[in-house]
């Protein structure tokens, strides 16, 4: 009976322990600002493949001009996918279709990307969507007279 409750203990003390360096790891990905809820489906197929796979819930930072992308349910510290804001083309925008629906946030709003040659796309809220636009027409604005982005 003492051994199956220092189990149990020991099991529910690891459960907190898990959950707390979650938490804590989103919170240092947030301290520097600029997050938004993103998640992401990489080196997607030209045509829209709606099934609701492929998707990976996570968390995207911008960090100068770059995109830094952390998977949700992962303990490491660095992004799993960093976007340069020169090389990301927006090819088109939808919204969430068939199993998508339920796979994606309930107001997701997915927009198809080229970076480096690899099809991508990200579906985030309208909001989000908003301000990462807004984010790529500002490297337009930046760059110098004359030189290509």
């Amino acid at each position: 009976m003492v051994l199956a409750l220092t189990v149990c203990g020991i099991v529910v003390a690891l459960v907190v322990v898990g959950l707390f360096l979650f938490g804590l790891r989103r919170r240092l990905i947030q301290r520097s600002g600029g997050t938004f809820d993103c998640s992401l489906r990489w080196d997607v197929r030209e045509q829209s493949d709606v099934n609701g796979k492929g998707w990976s819930y996570g968390v995207a930072r911008y960090n100068g001009d770059r995109i830094e992308w952390f998977r949700v349910f992962s303990y490491a510290l660095r992004p799993r996918r960093v976007l340069e804001r020169s090389r990301i083309e927006v090819a088109g925008r939808r919204l969430p279709e068939g199993e998508e629906e339920l796979a994606l946030l309930s107001d997701a709003v997915i927009l198809a990307c080229v970076h480096e040659g690899t099809h991508l796309e990200l579906a985030m809220s309208e909001d989000a969507l908003t301000g990462f636009l807004a984010w790529l027409e500002a490297a337009d604005r930046l760059a110098p007279a004359g030189r290509p982005r």
